[in-house]
């Protein structure tokens, strides 16, 4: 028996009923495709004094130091994304301690959740989108070399509670935007 045609969505830009917002709707069935926020999980990772960078092998900004993170698969809590990140791209055992901070960065639709977390042991190694990855001091962190204001941010947060067992998340700073 012959499988019926298969027809091709066919979208228009428009506002679907019961929303405030335009999106692309099939004209045909009227499938709305929303389009979301991606969310990226990570961590400011230490081992005893030291903070994990792992050195971008891969766009945007390859070659600048980073803290390891990425995006939430389907499925996954923050927390195992966060680890699940860690052991990508940094080969890293980590254990998350608490969040650390809530971002949104709306020019390019993100929002990031970064965690406070400790390394189980000291072994790493360059994951497959890292070309490097480091154990620094503070004072030894390559601030000009950073891949992206969030990372920044999170150091900064971090040393401002890394002394805390209790604090709030922190958000975006006031100039962060």
């Amino acid at each position: 028996m012959p499988k019926p045609p298969v027809q091709e969505p066919n979208f228009a830009r428009m506002v679907p009923s019961g929303d405030n917002m335009e999106r692309d709707v099939c004209v045909t069935c009227g499938f709305i495709d929303y389009v979301n926020p991606k969310i990226v999980v990570g961590s400011v990772v230490r081992w005893e004094e030291k903070i994990l960078l792992c050195k971008r092998a891969i766009e945007p900004r390859k070659g600048y130091w980073t803290l390891p993170a990425g995006y939430l698969e389907l499925h996954e809590t923050a927390e195992h994304g966060a680890a699940r990140e860690a052991q990508e791209e940094a080969l890293a055992d980590i254990e998350i301690e608490r969040l650390l901070a809530v971002y949104s960065i709306p020019r390019i639709s993100q929002i990031q959740l970064m965690f406070r977390a400790r390394l189980k042991r000291p072994e790493i190694g360059a994951g497959p989108e890292s070309e490097a990855v480091a154990l620094y001091d503070w004072d030894d962190i390559p601030w000009p070399e950073l891949a992206f204001p969030s990372v920044n941010w999170a150091l900064r947060h971090y040393e401002e509670t890394k002394d805390r067992t209790d604090f709030p998340p922190f958000s975006n700073p006031a100039d962060g935007l």
